[in-house]
């Protein structure tokens, strides 16, 4: 059977590290995982996926990560259940991370953090989790899925330039 995970998505908050009572690191984190398609109205969509890394991994995010680092993450989804307080059998679906890769610098994470904060604009519920801001547009090339690269040049390719 094949239970593999793979996502990259944003930290909705820092890591909640804590430790078993046998001395076991054990993180829980959400990501803010961008849907690949819009909605009706033209907005992209996210998934709050729940995430847990245990032992050294979870000590090493908590470390590392903060709100909106932009993590990719392997692993595996595992559900359990348990009885809550009133008696009702609660389940809970979650990825079990066994691998994490920060994707960006610590300089730019905090570059955007700070420009966030700063911006009167910014929604805390917005959806939108790549959008390049506008203080790196002019650094950084930009690889939304709506820009044309090819916009503003010509290409000159004669059939003598083609292989078929």
């Amino acid at each position: 059977m094949i239970n593999n995970v793979v996502l990259v998505g944003r930290l909705t908050k820092d890591p909640d590290l804590r430790y078993t009572a046998n001395g076991a690191g054990v993180a829980a984190f959400t990501l803010a995982v961008n849907r690949n398609f819009t909605n009706q109205s033209g907005n992209r969509e996210a998934d709050f996926i729940n995430c847990v890394i245990w032992r050294k991994s979870a000590e090493t995010l908590a470390n590392y990560a903060r709100k909106g680092t932009l993590l990719g993450v392997t692993g595996r989804i595992q559900t359990r259940n348990y009885e809550n307080q009133q008696g009702q059998r609660v389940y809970v679906t979650e990825v079990i991370a066994e691998n994490f890769q920060l994707l960006e610098s610590r300089s730019s994470n905090e570059q955007r953090q700070d420009q966030s904060s700063n911006d009167s604009s910014y929604q805390s519920g917005g959806n939108d989790y790549n959008q390049p801001s506008q203080s790196s547009k002019n650094t950084k090339p930009d690889f939304n899925r709506n820009s044309d690269p090819f916009s503003g040049s010509s290409i000159d390719i004669g059939d003598d330039d083609l292989p078929f």
